[in-house]
């Protein structure tokens, strides 16, 4: 027995470890959906804020292209890596670039 594996432990079975793994990947690709489709709504709050106030004094322009053009690359690499295709990733990546966009030419307007 090897020296990792306790004696009342059970080793999963090829089959069965190939079952829990595709579990676990499509679990996680939907919490990933999931929290990313989330993110990309918890951007409205702040474009409304900046809205409503007319200041965007209080906000990164800097972060906001930052974080604009990191989204938009992922959204690229995923695609390009996934074989030109679309994806949830690349679709939420997508949308995150987006609502950066959104609020990025916000602060712009707010401040011209």
């Amino acid at each position: 027995m090897p020296q990792d594996q306790r004696a009342d432990t059970p080793a999963l079975a090829p089959a069965d470890a190939g079952r829990w793994r595709a579990y676990y990947l499509r679990c996680l690709t939907w919490a990933f959906t999931l929290f990313n489709t989330v993110r990309v709504a918890a951007y409205a709050p702040t474009v409304w804020a900046i809205q409503q106030s007319g200041d965007s004094s209080q906000h990164s322009l800097w972060t906001w292209l930052t974080w604009l053009g990191a989204n938009a690359t992922m959204a690229a690499w995923l695609y390009e890596h996934n074989g030109q295709r679309v994806n949830k990733a690349v679709v939420v990546n997508t949308g995150n670039a987006t609502m950066c966009l959104v609020t990025t030419v916000v602060i712009i307007w707010f401040r011209a």
